[in-house]
């Protein structure tokens, strides 16, 4: 038995058993680096939903919000809220001191809406990204893993019939070695499908959080004021802060 192992397996592979290992170590390489990447952000993003759009709402005027939110480049790369403030009051401003052109047949209301929809496209492709990788690992993993498996009982199954030893014990060590392949390819599959679930169902949150900031942003610069819960359901109109 000390001759059957992992270390045989690739001692005793040819490039195509070698290969499907490295194939398999990369991709759960890969999808670690997705979790551990996107999970931070997506835990900074969480964080930053519980108190950021209360504390922009809150502010005496828009900019003392933006200040609240952070006013420079970098934390605009940051923070979705941030980047959907600076593009609706960008949107607002341009559509007041522009020249005609041909967007301006669209009034205040749908220019806004536009532009604050873009921002949001961009922020919900930023938060997916990764995410198509994971699923790819997710679905793909243990289909490798099983054709190594096939391919190390292929190969275990010639070499038993050249040698011409059937017992239990010549063939239970390179069948057992060959079936390793399709664990490793459950062990990639398995944290890729979590992580994949996990992060999906933190970005609908994120999201959800976003759309409603966009949208009482929309009503603060076309209407000047914004809708915001009361409770119990109801809404009330908050004056919009000069």
């Amino acid at each position: 038995m000390q001759s059957y192992g992992v270390a045989h397996v690739w001692a005793q592979g040819d490039f195509v058993t070698r290969a499907i290992a490295i194939a398999l170590l990369a991709m759960s390489l890969m999808s670690w680096s997705v979790i551990i990447a996107k999970g931070w952000s997506a835990l900074r993003l969480r964080r930053l939903t519980k108190h950021a759009e209360r504390d922009f709402w809150h502010s005496g005027n828009f900019t003392s919000g933006i200040e609240k939110l952070g006013a420079s480049a970098r934390a605009s790369h940051d923070n979705p809220f941030l980047a959907l403030a600076l593009s609706g009051q960008e949107a607002a401003d341009h559509h007041k001191r522009t020249q005609p052109h041909l967007h301006d047949q669209l009034d205040v209301s749908e220019w806004i809406s536009r532009c604050l929809k873009d921002t949001m496209d961009n922020r919900v492709g930023h938060l997916q990204s990764g995410l198509g990788v994971l699923a790819s690992i997710g679905s793909t993993a243990p289909f490798v893993g099983l054709f190594g498996t096939v391919w190390g009982i292929h190969r275990a199954l010639i070499s038993i019939g050249a040698s011409g030893a059937a017992s239990i014990d010549q063939i239970a060590g390179p069948i057992g070695e060959a079936l390793v392949m399709t664990a490793f390819g459950l062990i990639v599959a398995i944290p890729a499908v979590l992580g994949y679930n996990a992060l999906t169902r933190s970005n609908k949150a994120i999201v959800g959080s976003l759309r409603r900031f966009a949208h009482g942003l929309h009503a603060y610069f076309v209407t000047g004021t914004r809708l915001s819960s009361t409770g119990a359901g109801s809404l009330r109109l908050a004056a919009r802060a000069n």
